[in-house]
């Protein structure tokens, strides 16, 4: 046999992940992976140098959404990697395949409080799948490739493989994995039959069955199979605000987002079911409302590849442990046949026609009202554009108003709820799809988080798209301010209307800077962004403060108290049996 190559510890790190099919990395030079980015130099990998390696996690982030793929982002030791946390306990929460490879100091001086030292390991403990410090060059390659593995099979998710600055200098023949083989795991992605049967039969028998769709749908790119198991079903569907998209928006058994700023379609649907098809998802705390209110009446069939959230919230009567996209092809297969499902849909239609959205007003009190900048973006847009958002406000009504007619096509930060997601995300999905238009949904206080992001896309040729929701407030907070603390708006006014000024700071940052703050302008500018497509583009929309997110279930209350208005809610109408 010849002898292998030797490498060093930093050329194995490079040729592993070229090896694994690795085509693009995020990340930030320092001291402890020094090593790593001199074979980086002339590496057949396109490295992205981002801004902030909050940044980096992110924009891995977007990658992965909008490609399916791992996303990988690189950091130094101490801060370096810590500022990676929130991007890795993002992708944890949103179950995104992600693989954070930092620098460590020596293994030598690991534990004496070295410069630049964190165990990273131990502060990512709760928030990753697996993780491995790796402290001799011959093991670096089947750390990768078994980070690699773990973080894109079963339920995905993030996987740290932290690197002493020893083992990245030292050499060793270079032994890269046929075959990675991890005794203990061993996720499980086919369904038990058995179980396929009863639920089969449960929901052959149900007179007001529900497709509650999670992310899981995303993450397995099962969007036939849900077509197809809609079809066999007669059956509404919901789909949470990680699945939007999942399931055409404009089809009529989809009744929208669930939860707390849910339809109230879709919130009714699941407190009438007398069945819930719960499809890759976790019965998250934000569609349940109080638990012990949630969907009194319905049993569940809950499927799921992680057997750690099957009856973790609420008890399922029929689990199903697998790959969801198998677990619909199998659950259609053994469907003897639907019941006439006409009453519960028109009940649904009738809660839809009565509750909801209405076309936004354009204008009110003068000033432009953000959720109807938002829809007439994804109007222009087109549904084959790619969105993220940051959180608050306006990512509740990107979800309520956007055209999600394609599937993929969508990346925001659910589980977490980070602010500061946009423009990292949309960096990331852009670089991963650059045949899409995309565009970033973003807050002003958002923005002000991570927006030196913009230098990074007009260095590098990613022109994203970013329009600012610029109500000079943090809006969310201030709403629950108005609804729940008499207006007692505590340090959520931002100043912002021209502190920063977003279209010279656009300009500052190689950027094309636009504003709105007329009617008469908002197409005008959402066209002109559309047709720039040799730089990023940042809109600023001036729009009014007291806007406020409706539907609304205020935190801890039951899904029935839902409010369509200040202190107004629907009585329910009792479905007739």
């Amino acid at each position: 046999m010849p002898d292998k190559e030797l490498l060093t510890g930093a050329q194995a790190i490079v040729r592993s992940l070229e090896d694994l099919g690795v085509e693009v990395v995020f990340g930030i030079p320092g001291g402890g992976i020094l090593p790593t980015y001199d074979p980086l130099y002339n590496s057949k990998l396109r490295h992205i140098l981002m801004r902030h390696e909050q940044g980096a996690g992110h924009a891995a982030e977007g990658y992965a959404d909008a490609t399916g793929k791992v996303g990988v982002c690189i950091a130094t030791s101490g801060p370096g990697a810590t500022n990676l946390v929130t991007a890795i306990g993002d992708a944890y929460m949103d179950s995104v395949p992600l693989l954070a490879i930092t620098g460590q100091v020596a293994s030598t001086a690991i534990g004496t409080d070295a410069f630049q030292e964190a165990d990273i390991r131990g502060i990512t403990f709760p928030i990753v799948k697996h993780s491995y410090l790796v402290k001799r060059t011959e093991d670096i390659p089947w750390a990768i490739a078994a980070a690699y593995v773990i973080a894109k099979s079963g339920r995905p998710g993030p996987v740290l493989v932290d690197i002493t600055k020893d083992a990245q200098n030292g050499t060793a023949p270079y032994v890269f994995p046929e075959k990675v083989v991890l005794p203990g795991y061993k996720p499980t992605v086919k369904p038990n039959i058995r179980q396929i049967k009863q639920a089969a039969d449960l929901i052959a028998a149900a007179e007001r069955p529900v497709l509650y769709v999670g992310g899981g749908v995303v993450k397995s790119r099962a969007y036939e199979e849900l077509a197809k198991l809609v079809e066999a079903t007669g059956a509404p569907v919901v789909t949470t605000l990680p699945a939007r998209g999942s399931f055409p928006s404009d089809h009529p058994l989809n009744y929208g987002m669930p939860g707390m700023h849910g339809s109230v379609a879709a919130v009714g649907a699941l407190q009438r079911s007398d069945l819930i098809v719960a499809l890759g998802t976790r019965f998250d705390d934000r569609v349940t409302g109080k638990l012990d209110s949630f969907a009194p009446h319905a049993k569940i069939i809950h499927a799921d590849i992680d057997p750690a959230e099957i009856s973790k919230n609420r008890y399922a009567d029929v689990p199903i442990v697998g790959d969801v996209k198998l677990s619909m092809e199998k659950l259609v297969e053994f469907l003897p046949g639907t019941r006439d499902l006409s009453g519960w849909v028109r009940y649904l239609d009738g809660l839809r026609s009565r509750y909801g959205n209405p076309n936004p007003e354009p204008v009110r009190d003068g000033e432009l009202m953000p959720d109807y900048i938002i829809k007439r973006i994804g109007e222009l847009a087109g549904p084959d554009a790619f969105f993220t958002t940051g959180v608050g406000q306006h990512q509740m009504w990107a979800a309520q108003y956007l055209p999600f007619k394609e599937a993929g096509r969508w990346a925001t930060s659910g589980g977490a709820g980070t602010m500061g997601f946009c423009v990292p995300a949309a960096t990331g999905a852009k670089v991963g799809r650059p045949d899409l238009q995309v565009w970033g949904i973003d807050g002003d206080g958002s923005f002000q988080m991570t927006n030196q992001e913009l230098v990074t896309c007009a260095l590098n040729d990613i022109p994203i798209k970013i329009a600012v929701i610029n109500n000079q407030v943090l809006g969310m907070v201030r709403q629950w301010q108005t609804l729940f603390y008499g207006e007692r708006y505590s340090n959520t006014h931002l100043h912002s209307t021209r502190i920063p000024d977003f279209v010279k700071l656009a300009e500052a940052m190689g950027c094309v800077g636009l504003r709105a703050e007329k009617l008469d302008q908002v197409d005008d500018v959402i066209k002109q962004a559309i047709e720039i497509n040799d730089r990023p583009v940042v809109i600023d929309f001036v729009v009014g403060k007291d806007a406020m997110v409706w539907p609304m279930v205020e935190a801890g209350t039951s899904n029935d108290d839902i409010m369509i208005a200040r202190n107004l809610a629907p009585e329910w109408e009792e479905m007739p049996l």
